[in-house]
């Protein structure tokens, strides 16, 4: 059994993906087609964005039988150019391979919360910081 010291972390991806009216950031399964998309809704149809989603991909190794947390902080500008700070967390369950967890931020939430500038995902044993990847603005 492996114990609290011998367990690592990492959190390995994060996606901030733009949610059109559908509540889907792709019109098909395709990678290319995703991106694709993304790039249009930032650049030509905002008005089309009704939310936005954060994967966080993490992974644990030696696990034991603690608590694990992903938590996803989010700035943004809302109404005004007010600063809007949003910090969404999840428990999780460490398996074998990595795993992803998603945040979701839509409707009046998302139109109140504004445009997302900056993001800082975490990942927790306990009280205690195993992973962490930010953005380039955090």
């Amino acid at each position: 059994m492996a114990s609290a010291a011998d367990t690592t972390g990492r959190v390995i991806k994060v996606l901030p993906l733009f949610l059109d009216q559908q509540g889907q950031d792709s019109p098909t399964p395709s990678l290319y087609d995703r991106d694709a998309y993304q790039a249009r809704l930032r650049q030509h149809d905002t008005n089309n964005i009704t939310g936005i989603r954060v994967d966080v991909q993490w992974k644990v190794s030696h696990a034991d039988g603690a608590k694990y947390t992903v938590r996803a902080e989010l700035r943004g500008v809302g109404a005004a150019g007010a600063p809007q700070v949003k910090v969404l967390t999840a428990e999780v369950k460490p398996g074998y391979f990595s795993k992803w967890t998603s945040f979701t931020v839509a409707g009046q939430e998302y139109k109140e919360f504004g445009s997302l500038v900056a993001w800082h995902a975490t990942l927790w044993q306990g009280d205690r910081m195993i992973g962490e990847e930010k953005s380039f603005l955090w």
